[in-house]
């Protein structure tokens, strides 16, 4: 697993969405984007997360951010988690984590004291011409949208 860097190139990729609609990050050139992988739709700390994301999307869009979510989830569940939600950001479907490989946030991870593989919560900031921004690893579920807006220079929602 590599970590990307500020000033990487961002990995490009095309996948599903929630509504099987093809999405690439290539149709967001000119554009501000937030991508941020999580483990597992409908879970506690991903819809808390995803929830604090809803809730500053109008702020974060108007900053010029577009957030879009990753999971290894089916379509079919990130419908689900859409709509139980009420989530207003397309939340895209990488089944075999080949594109949270491709962004470092696929790896050993510690999960109640054992060492297992899997998705390392993490976001990334992608500039007007596909360059990483930031790259936040293992961020924590709660507060994390907070704590990005600092970041990046916005006020608190």
């Amino acid at each position: 697993m590599t970590n990307l860097d500020k000033g990487d190139t961002a990995p490009d990729f095309t996948l599903l969405d929630q509504d099987e609609h093809p999405v690439s990050l290539g149709d967001f050139r000119g554009r501000r984007v937030i991508l941020y992988f999580y483990p597992a739709a409908q879970t506690p700390g991903c819809t808390t997360q995803a929830c604090d994301f809803r809730d500053s999307l109008a702020s974060l869009q108007g900053a010029g951010y577009t957030v879009l979510g990753i999971s290894r989830d089916t379509p079919e569940k990130l419908r689900a988690f859409r709509d139980s939600d009420g989530l207003t950001f397309p939340l895209l479907s990488d089944p075999d984590h080949a594109i949270h490989e491709a962004y470092g946030a696929w790896g050993e991870k510690q999960n109640y004291g054992k060492t297992i593989t899997g998705v390392l919560r993490s976001t990334f900031v992608v500039d007007e011409d596909g360059k990483i921004v930031e790259a936040l690893y293992n961020v924590k579920a709660t507060g994390h949208v907070a704590r990005l807006r600092k970041t990046l220079g916005l006020d608190a929602a």
